[in-house]
């Protein structure tokens, strides 16, 4: 089943087109990554989809409905949720609490008691192994854990399509290795993931599919033995 697919997808920054007339889809289930150069269009992509830029024209659809334009709040409420590169936690805020928003947030059309709230808070603590530091300030997480946090506030508001950006730039090779492990879990929770990442050997190992952009343009698709070997993604992504 097709989740979210968009097609001639465009954003236009004046004279700059940053995407350019972008095709892609997504199946329930998948995790894809999405690479490319800097620059090459990735985050603006994400921020098209979740609608905190508006397209310059194309079409994007998630479950069929067609979300293009849609503000971004709705388009949560929708099912679609990401984070940010560079973060964006409520730092004078507890690590408990930060999610606590993300659970009360999404409870629009159901009702929540504050018990049944504190225990999907714990829950998730628990998935991305913050127990031990509810009560800590956000600012005060190493930077690992900030992105675990922002993931399970983002899976706080119940989605159906996470959208990661780069949550592994700056971790060691053990850092990595578990954020691996927790987008596993995340997908076999019934969330698809699309995700940007720069840590080539863990985004080839982790997706099912890449998507390969180069100056806002889509130049390969495919499963990572295939994006691997691809002459232009070499040339254009790695420079040989």
């Amino acid at each position: 089943m097709i989740l979210l697919e968009g097609e001639r997808v465009t954003k236009n920054f004046g004279g700059l087109r940053a995407v350019a007339n972008v095709d892609f889809h997504l199946n329930q289930g998948e995790i894809v990554g999405l690479i490319g150069p800097n620059g090459a269009g990735k985050t603006t992509l994400f921020s098209l989809i979740a609608g905190s830029v508006p397209t310059s024209s194309g079409t994007i659809r998630f479950k069929g409905e067609n979300i293009t334009g849609m503000k971004p709040n709705k388009i949560c409420r929708k099912g679609i949720v990401r984070t940010f590169q560079a973060g964006s936690l409520f730092v004078k805020l507890t690590v408990r609490e930060n999610v606590l928003l993300g659970v009360l947030y999404g409870t629009a059309g159901r009702t929540l008691s504050a018990a049944k709230a504190g225990q999907e808070t714990v829950e998730l603590l628990e998935l991305v192994a913050l127990s031990d530091r509810g009560e800590l300030l956000a600012k005060e997480l190493p930077i690992a854990a900030q992105k675990r946090l922002e993931i399970a506030r983002s899976l706080a508001t119940k989605p159906n399509l996470l959208l990661l950006d780069e949550v592994m730039a700056g971790l060691n090779h053990t850092e990595v290795a578990q954020s691996l492990e927790l987008i596993k879990k995340i997908r076999n929770n019934g969330v698809t993931v699309f995700m940007i990442e720069h840590v080539m050997k863990a985004i080839m190992g982790i997706s099912d599919r890449i998507i390969v952009l180069h100056h806002g343009e889509k130049i390969a698709e495919g499963k990572p033995e295939k994006i691997a070997k691809s002459r232009t993604v070499v040339r254009v992504y790695l420079g040989e």
